[in-house]
């Protein structure tokens, strides 16, 4: 049992640093998420998850984004299941959509803007995912 909640917690580890490699600040407090998405200006919010979608899918597609030539304000990270707290917190800001991991919200002056949901992400290819972030970011910023 113990090899089994280390292995958790090296996918878990490995997950946090995949995006904060990546660009992306990542909040784990309510506190946090206020600080930045409760101010003007423009986020992308990623919603972590270990899921196999976030894995191959959606941590792919947000790392891509931090090299798309227009840029939001801030890259945020909140992980589902683990920093509870700040995700609750930051899923008030995506009013309309149900709480969904792995996930993208695009907001601005504390609106969303765009959401990509789950299903959205799993079962598609990187390029699709992407391909939706690219137009948001065209459209909203």
């Amino acid at each position: 049992m113990n090899m089994q909640f280390n292995f958790y917690n090296d996918v878990i580890n490995g997950a946090r640093k995949e995006m904060v490699d990546a660009g992306y600040k990542e909040l784990t407090t309510p506190e946090e998420v206020d600080e930045v998405l409760g101010k003007e200006g423009s986020a992308l919010v990623y919603i972590n998850s270990v899921c196999g979608c976030a894995g191959g899918i959606a941590r792919p597609s947000a790392a891509y984004m931090a090299n798309y030539e227009k840029k939001p304000d801030h890259f945020l990270t909140v992980f589902a299941g683990q920093d509870k707290e700040a995700t609750e917190r930051a899923r008030t800001y995506f009013k309309g959509y149900a709480p969904s991991s792995p996930s993208f919200a695009l907001v601005k002056d504390g609106e969303i803007k765009a959401m990509i949901e789950r299903h959205e992400i799993e079962g598609h290819e990187p390029v699709e995912v992407v391909q939706k972030l690219e137009k948001y970011f065209d459209e909203y910023l």
